[in-house]
């Protein structure tokens, strides 16, 4: 079995890829409502606090800040996919081993997990969770794609609203040369 090491810093800030299991599948922006529920669900009893979240249609990129003392997100990301799991009807293919452990068959197992070291990293992170509707081409410009928190960032004044590919430094307000 793999040894998966986590990095776990007290009150952390953190950067997710969260994948489903269909890589062409659309589920999360076609129940993006049932998506964003079972979210609320999990802060109200476990809080976090979103920093930065864009949901495409078949994985999530996110930047949350953990409690002071706390370095539970993995407890987190399996209350999400199971909450968002059972609020779906259950049509999707399953595998005999997904079967046999009881497991629907919509997320990916694992996550990916960056611990934000510094305001640099952090701001790049901002910056590539804002930009992927735009990378995958699922829109010609950022501010199309309405399931980002990109839209708060402009009206709080970080991003201007035609932002694309041409990043302000998060953390001087400059923009890259």
């Amino acid at each position: 079995m793999p040894d998966y090491r986590r990095n776990r810093v007290p009150g952390g800030t953190y950067f997710f890829t969260v994948n489903l299991l269909e890589r062409r599948s659309c589920l999360l922006v076609q129940h993006i409502d049932a998506f964003r529920e079972a979210v609320r669900q999990v802060r109200a009893r476990r809080p976090f606090h979103i920093d930065a979240w864009v949901v495409l249609p078949d994985h999530t990129h996110c930047i949350w800040t953990l409690p002071p003392g706390d370095t539970d997100y993995s407890a987190r990301w399996k209350a999400i996919k199971i909450a968002f799991a059972k609020s779906l009807p259950k049509t999707e293919r399953l595998s005999a081993v997904r079967v046999r452990k009881g497991e629907r068959g919509i997320w990916q197992r694992r996550f990916w997990e960056h611990t934000i070291r510094d305001e640099r990293d952090y701001a790049a992170h901002v910056n590539y969770v804002h930009i992927n509707p735009f990378k995958h081409g699922l829109v010609r410009q950022v501010n199309a794609w309405p399931y980002s928190s990109f839209h708060r960032f402009v009206t709080a004044g970080i991003y201007p609203n035609d932002w694309a590919g041409e990043a302000p430094d998060l953390v001087t307000g400059e923009r890259d040369a």
